[in-house]
């Protein structure tokens, strides 16, 4: 993860192995529609219909209500779980200096951490091993709940980043943050986007 945002709009490399959370982020994002084949391109294929068989399509919405009773496991796990919360050096809601923060994609996501390791990880990462790091232990659902609100922007929490696939992220969406700071919620209607 980035502090300053980069990467987010890079599209995977088939060398790299894929994370767990690109598979949860495609959950909530449509497949683009490929483009009709013109008639001057039309191939073998051209016939073909993208519409995928029902057998197929039944797989495909079993195995991502297995995903979604997977992720809403390890938010339940995480709601209920205390964790460790770097403070930052600017002002923030919940101390003096603030939680530390990083910006993604245009989103913030307050730092956490499982515990004392994790967060050594993540020091060795950014280059700071001899860093003191000052933290607090925040109960995950009042990162949620109560300090991503009090961000004042789009904001989630991103768990053990430094640790790759055995990182999460919880984006400031519907049914993780509340609905009144979740950016796929209508803010007039409050129907979700």
């Amino acid at each position: 993860m980035s502090e300053h945002g980069g990467g987010a709009d890079e599209a995977p490399r088939d060398d790299v192995p894929r994370s767990r959370l690109y598979d949860y982020a495609e959950m909530t994002v449509p497949a683009p529609e490929e483009p009709e084949p013109s008639p001057e391109r039309a191939g073998p294929a051209a016939g073909r219909s993208t519409v995928p068989s029902p057998e197929r399509a039944s797989a495909e919405a079993a195995e991502a209500e297995v995903r979604r009773r997977e992720f809403a496991a390890l938010l339940d796990e995480f709601r209920r779980t205390p964790v460790l919360v770097p403070l930052g050096d600017g002002p923030g809601p919940d101390s003096e200096r603030g939680l530390l923060t990083a910006d993604l994609g245009g989103l913030r996501f307050l730092l956490a951490f499982s515990d004392e390791q994790a967060l050594a990880r993540y020091a060795v990462a950014r280059g700071e091993p001899a860093r003191e790091w000052t933290y607090q232990t925040i109960l995950g659902a009042r990162l949620l709940d109560v300090a991503v609100p009090a961000a004042g922007v789009p904001c989630g929490v991103a768990l053990d980043c430094a640790d790759g696939e055995e990182g999460m992220v919880f984006p400031p969406v519907r049914g993780i943050v509340p609905d009144e700071v979740a950016v796929d919620v209508d803010k007039g209607t409050g129907d979700t986007r």
